[in-house]
């Protein structure tokens, strides 16, 4: 997923009509990524006889499937994805620093509720190694 605006932010300064264009050429690539990317889970299958999920298979372990999606891109694009994901306005996109190589992880259940488990996290990351926007450490 290549870097880009993917919407213009509120607030704002006056943006210049490059700015403009460039964001309104990249928003649509970058939501056609969130919407392949980020959708509920399959409900499980219900046993219309019992009235609850089918019993688990051998097969199932825990009766239920799960799915990850690792997803590397740059910032904004992972910027954009989190406020689409939780509902908030796309706009707000820019209120969020990431750190590079941080990372970000989001859950969708089947019944749609969505949470954010981690913003940004560098636990992973020596000290001297995190960076934001060519500043390094946390004291930018």
């Amino acid at each position: 997923l290549n870097e880009g605006r993917p919407c213009h932010h509120i607030p704002g300064s006056k943006a210049s009509e490059r700015m403009i264009k460039l964001t309104d050429e990249n928003h649509p690539r970058i939501e056609e990524a969130f919407q392949k990317y980020f959708r509920r889970a399959d409900a499980p299958d219900m046993d219309p006889e019992q009235g609850d999920s089918s019993s688990p298979t051998p097969e199932d372990n825990d009766g239920e499937r799960h799915e990850f999606e690792i997803i590397v891109c740059h910032a904004n694009v992972i910027r954009y994805f989190m406020c689409r994901a939780l509902q908030l306005p796309p706009e707000a996109w820019l209120r969020y620093c990431p750190f590079n190589c941080s990372l970000t992880y989001i859950t969708i259940r089947p019944t749609g509720s969505v949470s954010c488990r981690m913003v940004g996290d560098t636990g992973h990351l020596p000290y001297d190694s995190s960076s934001f926007s060519q500043h390094h450490g946390f004291n930018w």
